[in-house]
């Protein structure tokens, strides 16, 4: 199992990529502690691994709240002792938040989508550092490297935070032992779920290798970031894009 006898926090873990994530990392023998504001669908997961012989708590948590992350860390180190691994994976899109242009909707962005991660990324460091080693994966996106016309312009601008702040944290917490990486996911069907079939349909001939991608596919690539497989590697950036960006 390559994450046997880790403790690792997902957040955004109810569902879709997070969701992925939590149950690999569940299958590869992490124990998983799935934070997400969605409680009944976050339950729901921890409820089916416990089920298929992992081992998973459910911690109600709004990423943007810096009080939430002290309380799901001191959850986290109150039952499993440590934290070896956090998976900044909660976040919203540029379709969510309302009109195109609004300061509002910039606010809620930057807020979950970077403040979130900035939270995590330093209050999980500090404790890892403690211990000398611990793994970050950030998940941020490929708008972290391009633009697009659709959503709300802060979802790239947020990303693109993401994309910076991972490398900032690696510098500040190599001498530490505390790896920071960044994953850059492309266009999913879950992602793509608001939006209308053409709309979806667009994006296939866009990507070279002419699909869409699966969350699987997104979890695999974190779930060896995560790992000491990747002991070597910090402050980079993993595309999981079929090679959107290549172009």
């Amino acid at each position: 199992m390559r994450l046997k006898d880790k403790v690792a926090i997902v957040t955004g873990g109810a569902h879709g990529m997070g969701e992925a994530e939590a149950r690999l990392f569940a299958k590869e023998g992490a124990a998983v502690v799935v934070a997400d504001v969605l409680s009944d669908m976050g339950e729901a997961v921890v409820a089916d691994i416990n089920a298929s012989q992992g081992r998973a708590m459910f911690v109600r948590a709004d990423v943007s709240s810096e009080a939430d992350w002290h309380a799901l860390i001191a959850r986290t180190l109150e039952t499993y002792g440590k934290l070896d691994i956090l998976v900044n994976n909660a976040g919203i899109s540029g379709s969510a938040v309302g009109s195109e242009l609004s300061l509002e909707g910039w606010n809620r962005l930057m807020a979950v989508n970077a403040t979130g991660v900035f939270l995590g990324t330093t209050l999980a460091a500090q404790e890892m550092a403690k211990a000398g080693k611990g793994s970050i994966v950030n998940v941020s996106s490929i708008m972290g490297f391009v633009g697009s016309a659709e959503g709300h312009p802060g979802y790239a601008a947020s990303k693109g935070a993401v994309r910076l702040l991972t490398k900032a944290a690696a510098v500040r917490w190599g001498p530490q032992g505390v790896r920071v990486n960044s994953v850059h996911p492309g266009y999913m069907p879950a992602m793509l779920g608001g939006t209308n079939a053409g709309t979806r349909a667009a994006k296939i001939p866009m990507t070279p290798l002419r699909r869409l991608g699966e969350p699987i596919e997104v979890a695999y690539g974190v779930l060896f970031l995560a790992s000491d497989e990747a002991s070597f590697i910090t402050g980079t950036e993993l595309v999981i894009d079929g090679g959107y960006i290549a172009q």
